[in-house]
């Protein structure tokens, strides 16, 4: 998978991590799509009801093409519930994202970290073409690395970010198959974070809005150039 630098960052700080956005709002949303739309990151991962939904949804099938067309890779969230999900379920899920929506790529979120369920993923991802993401959301068993693309080996708030330590074995792989996903980012603390994340990892996704779904809407500085701060 072959990533872009990041949009707003300056050429003299650095390569910069690719921009990966968790598009987990609607289709009616009166806002978020057309920002993305405008200004296009490098990844998107879709969720329509914690998975593809039970049907196909037009109006978003609509707006995945029109990113798909822009040259966007756009991944399907799958959620395996840290290996305890069966499966037949998940992969279902990966047969609607294809079939409903034209995705070739998946993203499987709440992944496990440990060495025992690696023969469950290892099936999971058995014939799957197209990108790979797993989000075990720290860094797991390295084994993982050898099943998928990207690995997210961080997710969680900017207060934990900042205690974030890279294992030993990680420092031997490319920072392209590692992503961070970090949210409670405040504009003032979007560019020290991404200046971190491209030492850890080739892809990250950053928002300044917290709670239980802060991934429910863009960033309110989206698409805005970075202002040291």
């Amino acid at each position: 998978m072959t990533m872009p630098t990041a949009v707003g960052v300056k050429p003299d700080q650095g390569p910069a991590p690719a921009m990966l956005v968790l598009a987990y709002f609607r289709p009616g949303h009166p806002h978020a799509w057309p920002r993305l739309h405008q200004t296009p990151p490098d990844l998107v991962v879709i969720d329509v009801e914690e998975g593809p939904g039970v049907a196909r949804d037009p109006a978003l099938a609509t707006l995945v093409t029109r990113l798909l067309g822009a040259g966007i890779q756009v991944l399907g969230r799958v959620d395996t519930d840290f290996g305890l999900r069966p499966i037949e379920d998940v992969r279902a899920d990966l047969r609607h994202y294809r079939s409903w929506y034209g995705l070739r790529g998946v993203y499987l979120d709440q992944v496990a970290s440990g060495a025992d369920r690696l023969d469950h993923y290892r099936e999971i991802v058995d014939g799957v073409r197209g990108t790979i993401a797993l989000n075990p959301g720290v860094y797991p068993d390295p084994g993982y690395a050898q099943l998928a693309d990207v690995v997210v080996t961080f997710d969680g708030p900017l207060s934990a970010y900042r205690a974030t330590r890279e294992p030993a074995w990680a420092r031997d792989q490319a920072r392209g198959r590692f992503c961070h996903v970090i949210h409670d980012v405040p504009g003032h603390a979007r560019e020290s974070t991404l200046r971190r994340a491209a030492r850890l990892a080739g892809t990250v996704a950053v928002t300044d809005r917290a709670g239980s779904a802060p991934w429910s809407d863009l960033p309110a500085y989206y698409g805005t150039p970075i202002v040291a701060g």
